[in-house]
């Protein structure tokens, strides 16, 4: 049988982020760099000024998960932010991009249906 979570909505700080914040610090930048909360099940990623570590923090309800990457070799590719943003609206296939090592900018999407919030 096939099951598939929700995917929760995922956002990823365009700057420079100290990898020696855990969940408190983190929960802070949240708060006040970006305004949200950090409780409300949305996925929060972050990347180091080398771009060789990325931490993400979710909400899962009763308790935060903290995941951590440290790349061997290589860099993550941070997304720009138009107009100045903190942070950009990702989708977790862009996601999946990013921690595979793939170029967005070399991807060509093919067109799909999108509801109109």
């Amino acid at each position: 049988m096939l099951s598939v979570a929700p995917v929760p909505v995922i956002f990823l700080h365009t700057e420079a982020t100290d990898m020696r914040k855990s969940f408190t610090g983190l929960c802070g930048l949240i708060r006040g760099v970006f305004g949200d909360d950090p409780t409300d099940g949305s996925l929060f990623l972050f990347v180091n000024g080398r771009r060789d570590r990325i931490k993400a923090l979710w909400w899962d309800g009763d308790g935060f998960v903290l995941w951590y990457k440290r790349l061997e070799q290589g860099t993550f590719e941070v997304v720009s932010a138009r107009g100045g943003e903190k942070r950009v609206r990702i989708d977790a296939i862009q996601l999946a991009m990013i921690l595979g090592g793939v170029r967005l900018e070399s991807v060509r999407r093919r067109k799909r249906f999108n509801r109109a919030s």
